[in-house]
């Protein structure tokens, strides 16, 4: 079987979830380095630009306590996001649950949501 790529995919209308690496260094919520974040532009900018839904996951960091947690959220990500995008994302400051279904059905079309570090979840569930 050929492999398919974002552009071989009918997006419209469409809710995208879009495993990107956005494992950036991060200190004091400031990121040192968004070559990550831009690499991951033309998938994201085709999903959007083809009225898609694009939902982002992403890890950041290693955890292994919930002292590890502190300053590993994908907030600053998604703020940078926006900037490059030069449109809203919405960030959801959980992994699971209702507050994120209910921001995924919200989405309009053309919409870029970002879901919290998918490791912060792992300390606390195990």
């Amino acid at each position: 079987m050929a492999k398919l790529i974002v552009s071989d995919l009918d997006v419209k209308d469409k809710k995208v979830l879009i495993r990107v690496d956005f494992n950036v260094p991060i200190k004091d919520g400031k990121i040192g380095d968004d070559n990550r974040i831009v690499a991951a532009l033309p998938t994201i900018k085709y999903v959007i630009e083809h009225d898609g839904k694009a939902i982002l996951f992403s890890h950041l960091g290693r955890i292994k306590s919930e002292d590890d947690k502190k300053g590993l959220s994908l907030r600053p990500v998604a703020e940078r996001l926006s900037n490059l995008l030069n449109k809203p994302v919405t960030f959801v400051p959980v992994t699971e649950g209702e507050q994120l279904e209910t921001a995924i059905n919200n989405m309009n079309d053309g919409d870029v949501l970002v879901v919290e570090n998918t490791r912060l979840e792992d300390v606390v569930n195990g």
